[in-house]
């Protein structure tokens, strides 16, 4: 599945011709059985799906997978049991020959608020740092962009990754199971670099901004979205233990200090295109992820806290020039 990027990559006049003498290595330790012992379940959820003729793919208006083959109700049924051998379903929603994928996050609602903002995809080299199962990078795809690169160390995501390209077979789009501590340090290779909803589990919030722009080539464009707290100063929230039930989070400064961490690091033409506080219609429980969710995070008398009470989440989308 991943000999198409290192074919593509180990080119002599690649950017990121030096990732491929590690990346093999790092791949195969990310998607270790050793590691994950659910990871023989979660395969063979993906090679017990059925054999379908693929005859419609969709990546510009959704993420669509469709079939003229007819399917019966017991094989839909039977479909639908190996695809939730792959939960949770954070990232989507799919459309997996006529099944709903309805994921925790409405991660749809996220891309149509920042896509007619971005720096046209079209024949562009990309980044999504955190990816998740990588939703938004077919979403990507379907801009054009010539080659995707999500990376994400998360384990069952990069399946449910695997499992779709197992029908979509795009030779430009790859989830990898990795961190980006595991990018190489100052490639310089990628036109568009996206970090959406990882800043705040960050220790060290200007180190990662400081590793994505090491990833942009000169001119390239950084989009970075995270959580603030709403007021003019440079103030930052750091939780004394929890917040929003998550013990990873560190840092979420207010949109005037992530301006002046940007500026601090020498990006150009900052401007924020999307305040949005997240609301219980766009992160919820389903029946593809039924763990608690936002709902259950917040102050039950007043959502505008957190159950912790602090500032209910509320998230920036800002883009920068390298």
């Amino acid at each position: 599945m991943y000999k198409d990027l290192l074919n593509i990559i180990s080119d002599s006049e690649h950017p990121l011709r030096s990732w491929a003498k590690i990346l093999p290595e790092q791949i195969e330790s990310g998607l270790s059985p050793n590691r994950y012992g659910k990871l023989e379940q979660w395969q063979s959820a993906i090679d017990n799906l059925p054999k379908l003729a693929v005859t419609g793919i969709d990546l510009v208006d959704q993420v669509k997978i469709s079939s003229t083959q007819s399917l019966s109700t017991e094989s839909r049924e039977a479909i639908k049991h190996q695809l939730k051998q792959l939960h949770p379903w954070r990232k989507g929603p799919f459309d997996f020959f006529g099944t709903h994928i309805d994921t925790e996050w409405r991660s749809d609602w996220k891309w149509n608020r920042l896509k007619d903002h971005i720096q046209p995809l079209k024949g562009k080299t990309v980044l999504d740092v955190g990816c998740g199962n990588g939703y938004h990078c077919w979403r990507m795809a379907g801009l054009g962009a010539e080659l995707v690169i999500g990376i994400d160390p998360t384990a069952v995501f990069v399946m449910q990754y695997q499992l779709m390209q197992k029908y979509i077979q795009s030779n430009n789009v790859f989830v990898l199971p990795l961190g980006i501590d595991d990018v190489p340090q100052n490639l310089q290779a990628f036109d568009t670099v996206f970090s959406m909803g990882v800043l705040y589990h960050r220790r060290s919030p200007i180190d990662h901004i400081a590793q994505l722009r090491n990833c942009l080539k000169a001119g390239g464009e950084l989009v970075l979205e995270t959580l603030i707290i709403d007021t003019d100063s440079d103030e930052v929230l750091f939780p004394k233990d929890r917040y929003a039930q998550m013990n990873n989070v560190w840092f979420i400064p207010t949109i005037a200090l992530l301006i002046k961490w940007l500026e601090r690091l020498k990006f150009k033409n900052i401007r924020v295109v999307d305040v949005n506080q997240t609301s219980i219609d766009e992160q919820r429980t389903t029946e593809w992820m039924t763990f608690n969710s936002l709902v259950d995070f917040l102050d039950p008398e007043n959502h505008n806290l957190t159950i912790e009470s602090y500032p209910a989440p509320k998230r920036v989308t800002i883009l920068a020039s390298k």
